[in-house]
């Protein structure tokens, strides 16, 4: 595509969430001098000059001769929400809102707002791709927000119309567009009802709709509104493009792809990495913590401790005895085992002794789980 002028890189910046009142890249052809006027005011007095010139005339102007009638194509920072150049004063958020897209439809009849813009003010807007919500649930309360780019990776190229504004006591221009829709093609019908109107660079329908010469609405342009007919992609992404202010590059990236680094199937196939470290530490902490291989599988004290436990109040001279593996074999008095053999020979339960109380570390561990 020709480009004879450019913006400043300042102007237009790459965003991967682009919302309304953001400023994009317009594409435009731009004719002879007179139609370089672009407040509008030319535009309307030709109206005036030619007022019988009907709407389904084929034919375009000729060509003027002059370096003047020489077409330059310039690539200019709009702001999506088309503001009419009658505008006095800077419309709210929400009248804006009504004019960042147009029907095709709209366009049929020779009268409307968008009048003037349709037979002086074509353009072509520059994107990757666009982003559309499919509902589900009941009454739709469920948004799944959608991203829509050519098969071939090529950027799309929106048909659309511009405008320019200067308000009630200001100089400054501003420049604005709206992007014209159509019927979903088969392949988006499940997707939204309606699309934008797509053109593939470089081709008939794009030097139609760019051709300066044509200043009166035709069925030729008309005809070039009309569903895509060439291949596109369409795949869920993440739930946060749908934020305005959110930037990401992932937002263009399908939810289940292995670049999207947000996929939860991608976070539980990096899980694995840490599980070796575990099962290594685990049988080095039993080696260090018990000596006593048979119990290896078991973390809990062992009896051995617990004995000496029992000892270690009553007797003093038994604790030089709990170094030796002599009184695991040994019998004591408060031994649990002796209880239970006397209440194996008594149908009735067996008495409490109050005489004798075992020591406070010596208490059987049943009596904790009795608290």
């Amino acid at each position: 595509m020709q480009v004879d002028e450019a913006p400043e890189d300042e102007a237009v910046r790459e965003t991967y969430n682009f919302a309304p009142g953001n400023f994009g890249a317009v594409y435009r052809a731009e004719g002879p001098a007179k139609e370089r006027d672009n407040s509008g005011q030319e535009a309307n007095a030709e109206e005036e000059h030619d007022p019988l010139e009907k709407c389904n005339s084929d034919q375009p102007k000729e060509a003027k001769t002059s370096k003047d009638s020489a077409v330059r194509y310039k690539l200019q920072s709009m702001k999506w929400g088309l503001i009419p150049f009658w505008t006095k004063r800077q419309p709210d958020y929400g009248s804006m809102m009504r004019t960042i897209n147009c029907r095709d439809d709209s366009l049929i009849e020779d009268s409307g707002m968008w009048t003037t813009m349709k037979r002086n003010k074509r353009c072509i807007i520059i994107c990757q791709g666009f982003y559309e919500w499919l509902k589900k649930g009941p009454g739709g309360k469920e948004k799944v927000p959608h991203f829509v780019k050519r098969k071939d990776g090529d950027l799309m190229c929106f048909a659309g119309l511009w405008d320019c504004v200067s308000y009630e006591g200001s100089d400054e221009k501003l420049y604005t567009y709206t992007i014209i829709t159509t019927s979903s093609n088969s392949y988006l019908k499940f997707l939204h009802e309606r699309m934008p109107v797509i053109l593939d660079p470089r081709s008939d329908a794009m030097n139609t709709w760019l051709d300066t010469t044509r200043t009166s609405w035709s069925k030729e342009l008309q005809s070039i509104l009309k569903p895509y007919e060439g291949e596109l992609e369409c795949y869920p992404v993440h739930k946060d493009v749908g934020k305005v202010g959110n930037n990401s590059p992932n937002f263009i990236v399908p939810v289940d792809s292995k670049e999207n680094k947000s996929n939860i199937a991608n976070f539980f196939a990096n899980a694995p990495k840490k599980e070796p470290a575990s099962p290594e530490s685990r049988p080095e902490k039993d080696d260090s913590a018990t000596k006593d291989t048979e119990w290896s599988e078991d973390n809990a004290p062992k009896p051995a401790q617990a004995i000496k436990r029992e000892h270690s109040p009553d007797n003093t001279g038994d604790a030089e005895d709990t170094t030796t593996p002599k009184p695991k074999t040994e019998p004591t008095n408060p031994s649990p085992q002796k209880k239970k053999l006397r209440s194996a020979t008594h149908n009735s339960p067996m008495k409490k002794s109050s005489g004798t109380k075992a020591a406070p570390g010596a208490q059987p561990i049943t009596k904790f789980f009795k608290k």
